[in-house]
């Protein structure tokens, strides 16, 4: 299939990239380098440095698009509710239509856990309520109920992929942003000296060791349910699978990990907790599993910042 990867400069569409390339597709990766590194554009790719609002040339012959283009920050999301709501959504719309145009019929939009917010259970299904606490989670729901009125109004094929925490490497395509939230990394970066330490918020969670407890799913595992997704894109439907291991791990936790697989100490420095952190986010993949055989097959922690480390390190 010929296909556009929209944000496929950035980590995780750049891992989906190779791997549709890998599988023998024709891949157009599309990105404005805003956040993304034109390095990460794996070879036999071509590359348009566009964004998403650019996108009705890059899309001529297209078989479907996978759409990672986004910001994707809680913080900035707070601070700039209006950008968010410009690129993730206006951004989106744009190219919905611009698909409708050049009759491009099938997408797969990579979605994220931030549309349940805070949630009333663990493991979270994709059937529980959505309540996003900040604009970037209200923003990504959004297009989800876009996605939703294009595949009934204008029969769109269309799955929506809600991420939890996504971490590890693939090869040499690893995590590389500017301004990094994500644990895993944050941590390793203590190893490599380009941080003093990491903070730990909150000691006092109902959870075994009073650290808050993430499910992580491996980047290369993510991918491949992006493939199976793609195939599962059918006219007229919306569909929404959440992605996670299914196993929580708490901060704590991942840092010992982290501890074990560098062989650096990795102080650490306790602080209270954050407002808006719930103490456990697991997710439920069940549903993916049973209707497109989709599982975690790199769930172990050790595995995921092992492959994290490699890339990072050089190792």
């Amino acid at each position: 299939m010929r296909l556009l990867v929209t944000g496929g400069a950035g980590y995780v569409g750049s891992v989906v990239a190779a791997q549709l390339i890998e599988a023998g597709h024709e891949v157009t990766v599309l990105d404005d380098l805003s956040t993304g590194h034109e390095d990460a554009v794996p070879p036999g790719a071509r590359f348009v440095k566009a964004s998403i609002t650019e996108a009705h040339d890059a899309l001529d012959g297209m078989d479907a698009v996978l759409h990672f283009a986004a910001k994707s920050l809680v913080g900035e999301s707070v601070a700039k509710p209006g950008l968010y709501w410009a690129n993730n959504l206006g951004g989106t719309l744009a190219l919905l239509d611009a698909m409708r145009e050049r009759g491009v019929g099938r997408i797969v939009f990579s979605s994220t856990a931030a549309t349940y917010g805070e949630p009333e259970r663990s493991p979270i299904e994709e059937s529980d309520p959505t309540r996003p606490t900040n604009p970037y989670g209200a923003s990504k729901l959004a297009v989800d109920t876009a996605l939703s009125a294009y595949a009934g109004l204008r029969g769109l094929g269309a799955v929506s992929l809600r991420y939890f925490n996504v971490a590890g490497a693939y090869g040499r395509y690893r995590e590389r942003h500017t301004i990094e939230t994500h644990l895993i990394p944050n941590v390793l970066k203590v190893a490599t000296g380009e941080r003093a330490s990491v903070s730990v918020f909150g000691t006092d969670y109902p959870t075994p060791d009073g650290s808050c407890v993430r499910d992580y799913v491996h980047v290369s595992d993510l991918a491949k349910a992006h493939l199976l997704a793609l195939d599962a894109a059918t006219p007229g439907e919306h569909r929404i699978y959440n992605l996670g291991s299914g196993a929580g791990f708490s901060v704590q936790e991942v840092i010992a990990v982290c501890r074990e697989v560098t062989g650096h100490a990795i102080p650490v420095e306790f602080g209270d907790r954050r407002p808006g952190d719930p103490a456990v986010l697991v997710a439920s993949s069940a549903k993916i599993q049973r209707e497109l055989g989709w599982k975690a097959e790199r769930a172990s922690l050790r595995d995921i910042v092992s492959d994290a480390w490699g890339a990072l390190s050089g190792n």
